[in-house]
């Protein structure tokens, strides 16, 4: 087992391959060929247009030549700080500030706790020498010494340990107390301050009950004027479009050919490029490649406005959903918040999402199946958990001589040559079990949008869950009991469930050391590799050869990134669940965590300031989420402990602790009712608040021309945008390529033949940006919006203006 050495060595190992790192990404960030790589966030923003450091000579260009900064280094450090927390929201969204309090979170909980743990346990642990007269009978590492094992059975110590876990868990409760009320006082704050937004003003009305002789838009529109007639606005029906999306995303790839034979001939301007008009341009009539594209996609366009015509004349594409807006955030959230209908079942409301959060393809999913779903994923979550191996182990036994004779004979006399036999047997089986865990939370991913929910933030949310009990199972119990999942559970199953958290609280001390090196490997490390962004700053660079010919290209070459909550969430998880687990059983694990949190929310800072462009605003949704599972990492490290001290025959202190998990209980079922409605409903009182406020300063608002177009599919508008640049190109009769025409500068009202007007309203803040909004338009695509304004008729399927 690891010594008090070897750890020590490990933790220099760590650390030095993460100061590497650092000064990697230190002297790699300063010079201005990669500045786009280490500060999108400001170009994205136009607050940056060219590199800081650039000179005016030829190298000054690409490389940094003022060598007063090489010795600065680490000036990234304090720069990260300097920004408020006001600052950050207003810079990068209320989520990125709430994810960072995440890591604040975690110090203010462990660093008191790791001092009264050193202080107080460590001395009780070593003093207690049990391990040393054992030693010839046990395989003891040092680390095991500074823990709960050194203690001897029956032992009045104990009581040390029970009194510091309640100490700590009322530390750790106060903390969560004050960090719930302070993010849920933030986030009513933060919605109260918004400019306005279509999402404040709309709820989304599902499972719309079908209605003889009248259609989707009429039941919706009439059920909302009788209902709400004082605030009722507008609505946008929903329509299916599977058809036009196959459309859409043929037209993008001959508007990528297109845009290649332009760049070509602006390349060679004195040789046209031609192609042959057969299968793959193999053979056929060779013809100028320009003109064909350009009559290809001309041809295409009228055929995709004949298919949008038939999608608004068909009532069978009509979808029993709809979008309904008001004309104030009270009327809005007093329909998202109340029951419509005597069935309980039929017009389901709910807030709308903001229009780049939505995940437009789970609308049409009919509510009844929406219980079947959710309880198959279920089932196919918990067969992943425990089932994981076996298809590792099948794709591992290929890496067996015998196995890949068996499966492909012809291969024999290749795989006996000596450095394939290794290469196979000693890097596949690790490979497997790697691509397994890489591909797994984008499984995971799409195992919850089958789920149906319809918000891109939720779907987040839910993955995370998932995956934090893949973690909790496979990587926190698979660890400290030996075997597969499948093997642990066979043994729950077949012992009494009160000898359950003595089986594991038994095995927790003898794997500290596994767990301090994963936390210096996969923490330390692993974060210092995020900071250094090499994956992007390779394909940047590649694109940037190969690919960009236009400032815009060069845009579109970046790649920020984002906070991916799904894989950052349940990892942060699990460290909260080995720093509350260890605190008391093996304290000396305490420092490696707090190093953990202090250089994350270091390095995230960094990032969330210079690099991430979130995809959505959630307005910390999450944060429930992250509070329930400390508090059931609070409980599992209790019922652990009491486990551990069932082992060591403490009859007399163990039943001390039962108060424990009840008083834990109370306190998360109080913060509960308290705090978590604030994350999940509008508040009338701050509605009607910013309402009047609202009519006060702004008395002729136009609040329907706001709205009218505020969630019309991506695929449409990006459609008519095209129509529209294509127009001004030839009309200007210039030959410069833009190569995200598909991306929408501007949400427009649409007109019955389904053209933009160009009566653009600006008074309700829209965050959808080209980059975030509309650059998945071709992968989610399957619906249409009919706007229906109050007051007007519905004689037929159009767009009303």
């Amino acid at each position: 087992m690891a010594t008090l050495e070897d750890i020590g060595v490990s933790a220099l190992i760590n650390l030095f391959g993460a100061f590497l790192f650092l000064i990697a990404f230190a002297v790699l960030r300063i010079q201005p060929i990669n500045d786009r790589v280490y500060f999108p966030k400001w170009y994205l923003s136009g607050d940056r247009h060219s590199p800081r450091r650039s000179d005016g000579n030829l190298v000054g260009k690409f490389v940094n030549l003022n060598f007063k900064t090489y010795f600065t280094f680490l000036n990234w450090m304090p720069q990260a700080m300097k920004m408020s927390e006001s600052d950050i929201i207003r810079h990068a969204g209320f989520d990125s500030a709430v994810f960072l309090r995440i890591y604040t979170l975690g110090l203010k909980i462990f660093v008191p706790a790791m001092v009264l743990a050193l202080a107080v346990l460590v001395p009780v642990n070593v003093s207690s020498g049990t391990l040393f007269f054992l030693k010839k009978e046990l395989v003891v590492s040092d680390i095991d010494k500074l823990s709960i094992s050194n203690v001897q059975p029956e032992s009045s110590k104990f009581f040390f340990h029970i009194g510091v876990e309640y100490l700590f868990t009322l530390w750790a409760c106060f903390m969560l107390y004050r960090e719930y009320n302070t993010v849920a006082l933030m986030r009513l704050q933060y919605l109260a301050s918004q400019r306005r937004r279509p999402e404040q003003f709309t709820v989304v009305v599902r499972n719309v009950p079908d209605m003889p002789g009248h259609s989707v838009p009429d039941t919706v529109d009439q059920f909302f004027k009788t209902n709400h007639p004082e605030h009722y606005l507008c609505h946008q029906a929903v329509y299916n479009a599977n058809k036009y999306a196959k459309l859409v995303k043929q037209r993008q790839r001959l508007q990528d050919w297109y845009d290649y034979y332009v760049l070509k001939h602006q390349r060679n301007p004195h040789k046209k490029p031609t192609c042959r008009t057969g299968f793959l341009g193999l053979w056929g009539k060779k013809v100028d490649s320009i003109e064909y594209y350009q009559q290809q996609i001309k041809d295409f366009d009228h055929t995709m406005s004949l298919e949008r015509q038939k999608v608004l004349k068909d009532s069978k594409l009509m979808l029993p959903v709809a979008f309904v807006s008001f004309d104030s955030r009270w009327g809005a959230a007093v329909c998202a918040q109340t029951q419509q209908s005597k069935n309980p079942t039929l017009w389901l409301t709910s807030s709308a999402p903001e229009p780049r959060d939505i995940y437009w393809q789970n609308l049409s999913i009919p509510f009844i199946s929406l219980t079947i779903r959710k309880l198959i994923i279920g089932v196919s979550v918990f067969a992943l958990v425990f089932f994981y191996m076996i298809p590792i182990a099948f794709v591992q036994s290929l890496a067996n001589l015998q196995g890949l004779d068996r499966v492909a004979p012809f291969l024999r006399p290749v795989t006996r040559l000596d450095f394939v036999k290794s290469f196979l047997q000693g890097f596949l089986p690790g490979l497997a079990l790697k691509i397994f865990l890489w591909i797994l939370p984008t499984v995971l991913l799409i195992m919850s949008k089958i789920e149906g929910y319809i918000a891109l933030s939720t779907l987040e949310r839910r993955a995370a869950a998932k995956y934090y009990y893949f973690m909790l199972v496979n990587v926190f119990l698979g660890s400290i009991i030996a075997g597969t999942a499948f093997e642990q559970l066979d043994s729950f199953l077949h012992q009494s469930p009160t000898q359950i958290p003595r089986t594991i609280g038994v095995s927790i001390p003898m794997k500290a050391t596994f767990f301090i090196t994963y936390i210096m490997v996969d923490g330390w490390a692993g974060i210092a590799g995020e900071i250094l962004r090499l994956k992007p700053l390779v394909i940047f660079h590649l694109k940037n050869m190969f690919i960009v010919k236009t400032d815009r290209d060069r845009e579109r070459a970046m790649d920020p990134g984002f906070v991916d909550f799904k894989e950052t969430l349940p990892s942060l998880q699990l460290y909260f669940l080995l720093g509350i687990v260890y605190a008391v059983v093996t304290p000396i694990l305490l420092p490696f965590i707090c190093v953990f949190f202090a250089f994350a929310y270091l390095v995230y800072r960094h990032q969330i300031i210079n690099v991430y462009n979130q995809q959505y605003e959630s307005c910390g949704a999450f944060w429930p989420h992250v509070h329930g599972r400390i508090i059931a990492s609070l409980l599992i490290s209790q019922l652990l402990l009491m486990g551990l001290l069932t082992s060591k025959k403490a009859v007399n202190s163990t039943p001390l602790l039962i108060i424990l998990p009840i008083l834990t209980l109370s306190f998360h079922k109080y913060c509960k009712h308290r705090f978590e409605p604030a994350f999940g409903k509008y508040p009338l009182e701050d509605a009607m608040a910013k309402d009047k406020l609202e009519k006060e300063t702004e008395p002729e608002l136009n609040m329907k021309a706001d709205l009218a177009d505020a969630y019309l599919h991506p695929i449409f508008l990006s459609f008519d945008e095209e129509l529209d640049e294509e127009d001004e190109r030839h009309e200007k009769e210039t030959r410069e390529v833009r190569v995200d025409k598909h991306e929408t500068q501007s949400s427009s009202p649409v007109t019955e033949l389904g053209t933009p007007s160009h009566h653009h309203h600006h008074e309700v803040y829209n965050p959808s940006s080209p980059s975030s909004h509309y650059a998945s338009a071709y992968e989610q695509y399957e619906y249409h919006y009919e706007t229906h304004r109050y007051g007007e008729e519905h004689g037929g399927y159009r767009y009303n203006n």
